[in-house]
């Protein structure tokens, strides 16, 4: 296969075979609860077209949305049909029409965004992960924001925001390479600028207004196996979400009790919340740092937590570097030629221990051992927030008052496979 093989791979539009429609149902005797969707498409260049393509150019692949039906199992309901979001995206500039991955990695965003509607929201989603989240006063500083925490994860992204995109907002974006961008709306002169981006997909979702209705909602997860099964379970719901559902660490051991000394402040309960909740919609195993309402360093899907702690820092020590390259010579850091200006900026990155000083430690599941907090402390965070739960939850609670850092409890493990 030649090279230019290689490349029209990635251009080709496929026609699946997938029905117009679907149905799932879940019997229990003689009640069965059906659920009903219907295939979503789009017209392009006056044709109608379905996802591009799945993970992988290759892989037919169909997006289908909840049309009628609903299902109460237990004392869980689902959502109601017609509260559409990502599965029912107006396409307003299709560029290369979407695929699989751009809208899962829209949907992947609303799932964090929906808990974080108060102020301004920006979530820069890269293969099912956020490389940036940030909320700020106004849209174009969370944009800037999300998008600084990692420039180069950010490149070739899906930006999602939860306000009218502005035209300085626009602009930003338009600096830079993005797949993807969708809002609830975009403002008069938005969509001129987004043009000149020619494969960009723009998607307006009118209900991320209503994106706080959605924060309590439900849905059947399906995971198809190799062998054509399935495990079906209910999605993921954070039971914290404000400060009164902080719990102080503590812990029994052989007899004795731990606590930790020091309760968060208020700023810090403020990002201790806001890692939490970004941290719904992270791949587990996953440690976070964030500090002022961004995030600082993410690390994803590791297999024990002391190394995705070391990720997760490690990211944060490049992340920036790069930021400062960048901001001061516009020039990514591993482009730059002139290795006196690159030791001055790793210099000033280790001076500030890659930006983590002072910054909140979130993990999805607890500690099984002091190790992996202990690479936080290390690099200067001031608060935890984790499960709890762990036999040796004394050790870390020990940890953090040899060090003055306050740690929570959310007594909820927050992992996504």
């Amino acid at each position: 296969m030649s090279v230019q093989d290689f490349k029209s791979a990635y251009k080709t539009i496929m026609d699946d075979h997938f029905t117009p429609g679907m149905e799932i149902s879940f019997i229990d005797g003689n009640r069965k609860q059906t659920l009903v969707y219907e295939k979503a498409s789009w017209t392009i260049d006056n044709v109608q077209k379905g996802l591009r393509y799945g993970e992988n150019p290759g892989q037919e692949a169909a997006l289908y949305k909840l049309v009628n039906g609903n299902l109460t199992l237990g004392d869980v309901s689902s959502i109601l049909p017609g509260k559409y979001l990502a599965s029912d995206v107006e396409l307003l500039q299709s560029g290369k029409h979407p695929g699989k991955t751009n809208i899962t990695d829209v949907d992947s965003a609303l799932n964090i965004m929906r808990y974080l509607t108060g102020k301004p929201c920006c979530i820069i989603v890269k293969h099912n992960n956020p490389s940036g989240v940030a909320v700020a006063d106004s849209l174009s500083l969370a944009y800037h924001k999300a998008n600084m925490a990692d420039r180069v994860a950010a490149f070739g992204g899906a930006i999602t925001l939860n306000q009218e995109v502005d035209i300085e907002t626009a602009k930003l974006i338009t600096e830079n390479y993005a797949e993807v961008v969708a809002a609830p709306e975009f403002a008069s002169g938005v969509m001129e600028l987004f043009a000149k981006k020619k494969n960009l997909r723009v998607m307006r979702i009118a209900n991320m207004t209503r994106l706080q209705n959605y924060e309590r909602e439900r849905v059947v997860d399906l995971k198809s196996m190799i062998d054509g099964g399935i495990v079906a379970q209910w999605s993921f719901s954070p039971v914290t979400r404000q400060k009164g559902d902080l719990l102080p660490a503590q812990a029994l051991y052989k007899g004795k009790e731990y606590r930790v000394n020091r309760l968060p402040t208020d700023k810090e309960c403020e990002d201790l919340l806001f890692g939490w909740l970004v941290e719904a919609g992270v791949t587990s195993n996953s440690v976070l740092y964030v500090k002022d309402g961004v995030t600082v360093g993410i690390g994803t899907g590791e297999q024990d937590r002391v190394g995705v702690a070391e990720i997760a820092r490690d990211k944060a020590y490049r992340k920036l570097a790069d930021r400062i390259a960048w901001e001061k010579h516009k020039t990514p850091f591993n482009n730059l030629t002139d290795q006196n200006i690159k030791n001055s900026i790793n210099e000033e990155v280790a001076a500030s221990k890659g930006g983590l000083i002072g910054c909140c430690m979130v993990s999805d599941a607890f500690f099984p051992f002091r190790d992996g907090l202990d690479v936080g402390i290390r690099e200067g965070v001031t608060a935890v927030i984790q499960p709890g739960g762990s036999e040796r939850d004394y050790e870390v609670i020990e940890a953090c008052n040899e060090s003055n850092v306050a740690m929570v409890f959310t007594g909820q493990r927050s992992f996504k496979h």
